[in-house]
């Protein structure tokens, strides 16, 4: 691997998906070849104090730009080519294609031999709309290839971009740490903790936004409560759409089969998802196809527990999901498809232990972090 410079609005301790996908990307690379050029995640001394703490844990280089969105402007690229320079860096990784990937031409200028761009969902839906659509046709342009998370979104980018660039496309998506979501992960102990042992689980982790269909599984309960009176949905973490949801539950009458953990650290995900016996969350398109799925890590994060899946239709989700083999996919926001194969993976504890099964082999075969990352050096 050619020493890197990885240019990134997103960079723990700021929380989130991508931050995340990066973060764990980066330790698994040489970091006596990496530096790391990102925002500063809060203004004001708490912000600066949690950053630091952050990058000082690191084991390689992080600098940090004063601002708290890093944008592709003059000043930003000149620091990025310094530091190129600085460093003696020959490759570039782009934390988000759009827009940072748009500092192509100049770092290829400031002597980087190789860029890479990867993609997530938000991409997709700059594909769609004619300004943002020509800023991800130059983006093409000026690297060596854009990486996507699965089918969806390289169908959708690659309309964007000229033939050529549209070929150099390759797949990229986030791993799973096999070693931390498996089988066992102290899930009974969640259950005890919760009042929920010998209870049917259904558990949904997530952030609590309309896109990802909490309220569809709410609005399954009565069917499923008809079938399995004691099952219960548990809705793991915390989000803007919390108020909603339980205003929701209460009015469909099931406010008592229904319990919010609110947010969860991240080391007691994987016990939480754990704690389930089917993880559900039918997440569905919104905004005329601009808020999408662009992949759904947290089916395969239950699958890597054991756990067969309910996932939705939208955007990227359903290549997260071998169906009818780790789980089922149904039409996003349909609380009666969604109620039906819940109930009959609940029902079926032989049909649950074989799509789990299944879901954990395939994870182990394309999905740990170390195959990805072995992916991602050869790209640099």
């Amino acid at each position: 691997m050619h020493k890197t410079l990885i240019v990134t609005n997103d960079f723990p301790p700021r929380p989130g998906g991508i931050q995340a996908f990066l973060h764990n990307m980066a330790l698994r690379l040489d970091p006596d070849r990496l530096v790391v050029y990102a925002s500063t995640w809060k203004r004001g001394p708490e912000g600066r104090e949690a950053t630091a703490a952050f990058d000082a844990e690191q084991p390689f280089t992080v600098v940090r730009d004063r601002t708290t969105m890093l944008l592709p402007t003059p000043r930003v690229t000149r620091r990025a080519a310094a530091l190129l320079r600085e460093h003696g860096c020959e490759s570039v990784w782009f934390g988000a294609a759009a827009p940072l990937g748009l500092m192509g031409p100049a770092l290829r200028r400031a002597g980087a031999r190789r860029l890479v761009a990867t993609s997530h969902g938000h991409e997709a839906g700059w594909a769609q709309l004619p300004a943002a659509r020509q800023l991800l046709r130059r983006i093409g342009e000026g690297t060596d290839t854009i990486t996507y998370l699965g089918e969806y979104t390289r169908s959708r980018i690659a309309a964007a971009l000229t033939p050529e660039a549209a070929g150099r496309m390759v797949q990229l998506p986030p791993g799973v740490d096999e070693k931390t979501f498996h089988p066992g992960s102290g899930g009974d102990a969640v259950r005890e903790r919760l009042g929920l042992a010998g209870r049917p689980v259904v558990v949904c982790v997530s952030r609590l936004v309309p896109r990802k269909g909490q309220d569809t599984l709410i609005r399954a309960m009565p069917a499923i409560l008809a079938e399995i009176p004691d099952a219960v949905l548990l809705i793991v973490g915390g989000g803007p759409y919390e108020s909603d949801l339980r205003t929701l539950a209460r009015e469909t009458g099931v406010e008592s089969a229904v319990r919010f953990t609110g947010a969860v650290p991240w080391s007691e995900l994987p016990a939480h998802y754990g704690a389930g016996d089917v993880f559900a969350m039918p997440c569905r398109t919104r905004r005329g196809g601009l808020d999408v799925e662009g992949l759904g890590i947290v089916y395969l994060e239950a699958s890597a527990t054991g756990l067969p899946v309910v996932a939705g239709d939208s955007g990227g989700a359903p290549d997260a999901v071998l169906d009818g083999e780790t789980g089922w996919v149904v039409r996003g926001g349909s609380a009666e498809e969604s109620a039906e194969r819940i109930v009959t993976l609940l029902s079926d504890p032989e049909l649950r232990r074989r799509m789990g099964e299944r879901g954990r082999q395939w994870v182990e075969e394309k999905w740990r972090w170390d195959l990805l990352a072995g992916k991602l050096r050869t790209l640099l």
